[in-house]
């Protein structure tokens, strides 16, 4: 890790296999790791979640059975992880959106 990365702030969530398959947390890996080293990544493998708060994103995973979601945020020194979770239906359940406004508003708070 070079010293101009950022940091991964878990506040929810882990990356492991199972449930993942090795090939879904490689990947999943991969795209952190491109996160914390400042590239933006775009469609298909990520979107923006406006809908959560600003610089709030979505990882989007394909695996062999599901496809998994990671909801992140970039800040100016991490990338803040707020939920992981697969996703079956093409809309972010509410009570997902909700969750992760929380944990930003508690995290906000305490680093304040």
């Amino acid at each position: 890790m070079s010293p101009n990365d950022k940091d991964l702030v878990w506040l929810h969530g882990e990356v492991r296999t199972p449930p993942f398959s090795q090939e879904a947390r490689l990947e999943a890996g991969y795209l952190l790791r491109q996160l914390q080293q400042g590239v933006r990544l775009a469609m298909p493998q990520s979107r923006p979640m406006p809908t959560i708060g600003r610089r709030c994103h979505e990882l989007r995973i394909n695996d062999e059975k599901c496809t998994w979601r990671i909801v992140y945020r970039v800040d100016t020194d991490a990338i803040v992880i707020l939920e992981i979770f697969d996703k079956k239906t093409n809309a972010t359940p509410k009570h997902i959106i909700d969750t992760c406004k929380e944990r930003i508003r508690r995290y906000d708070s305490e680093s304040c």
